[in-house]
């Protein structure tokens, strides 16, 4: 062997010590830090039984009308996620936001998160907490699934529902979940080895992957950091996102018009594409789901309309539970 060569392998083997030490130190520090941040994460609602797990909801405000808030898939803490919402709504209405298994403050579960399941566990989940329907259901994303299923399950317990640039069933069952299983790896191994965590330092990057932190107080930007490396794609979201078509083929199989009113927001591209236009078409046929069914194109939101123009969605939730009839 030559020395050049001799030499290379040498400075290759350093490299891949160095790197495996540091990856060794990144885990451990990781595995202690998320053991430090269980001591401040505490709920900022209550935790109830739902099927032998603690399942949270967060409930603030007051008023007749009771706005129930499912938040999109991967979202980490809905409680921080829908916070720029909170001032606006809850000298008018009740707020309730519940986390699903697997997100914000609820535990895992071994069942399965087919649609029914999802939706008799948050039914469960009001129930338990003592909330009075009927409800003005709002849905974000993939959260549109559950809001419908709900209403469809329990049709006397709803009064309207608002979704946020939240997709149609014709949409989701037709749509394959494109991203490939090895991103998801990479995401986890990132966590686990602490460099998730040094990238959450960044503010830049803290908007980019969980919320705009100027938008929330400290605190919050703790819990939304504390809660994106905690539930990383575990199984309950990845299970959500593996069955999202099977559960949007049984949402359309049971679509029967509604008679409650139903607004769809739906982000406007500054820049419309094929597809933003194609997107813009199926949220207008969306609104067809109901008697009373409208779309509303939001300019210059982004798909967490909440996060970028919350005024809007607030002002579309209270002209619905403030309107005749909707308590």
């Amino acid at each position: 062997m030559n020395k050049g060569l001799r030499r290379g392998l040498k400075v290759l083997g350093g490299l891949m010590l160095a790197t495996g030490l540091l990856l060794l130190t990144g885990t451990a520090y990781e595995a202690y830090q998320s053991t430090q941040d269980m001591k401040s994460y505490t709920p900022p609602g209550k935790l109830y039984e739902v099927s032998g797990r603690n399942m949270h909801l967060y409930t603030a405000g007051k008023g007749t009308s009771t706005v129930v808030m499912a938040s999109g898939w991967g979202t980490p803490n809905p409680y921080v996620d829908f916070s720029p919402l909170y001032d606006r709504l809850k000298s008018h209405v009740k707020i309730a936001v519940y986390d699903r298994f697997g997100y914000g403050y609820s535990d895992y579960t071994e069942r399965p998160r087919d649609i029914d399941t999802i939706v008799e566990e948050v039914h469960e989940l009001l129930r338990k907490s003592g909330q009075r329907p009927p409800y003005i259901m709002v849905g974000h994303s993939l959260g549109s699934l559950e809001t419908v299923r709900f209403a469809q399950m329990y049709p006397d317990e709803v009064a309207g529902m608002v979704m946020i640039d939240g997709g149609s069933p014709e949409y989701y069952s037709t749509v394959e979940m494109d991203t490939p299983e090895w991103y998801f790896d990479s995401a986890r191994f990132l966590v686990k080895t602490g460099i998730a965590r040094t990238l959450l330092h960044s503010d830049r990057m803290m908007a980019t992957l969980v919320i705009d932190p100027e938008l929330v107080a400290e605190r919050m930007k703790k819990a939304a950091t504390i809660s994106t490396l905690k539930h990383a794609y575990n199984d309950n979201v990845m299970d959500e996102i593996r069955r999202s078509k099977i559960n949007a083929a049984r949402v359309l199989g049971n679509k029967e018009e509604f008679s409650f009113p139903l607004t769809i927001l739906t982000v406007g591209s500054d820049q419309p594409s094929e597809g933003s236009r194609a997107w813009e078409a199926d949220q207008a046929n969306f609104a067809s789901w109901s008697k009373q069914g409208n779309q509303q194109i939001v300019p210059h939101a982004q798909h967490y309309i909440h996060n970028s123009q919350p005024d809007v969605v607030a002002g579309a939730i209270l002209k619905m539970a403030m309107a005749p009839g909707s308590q």
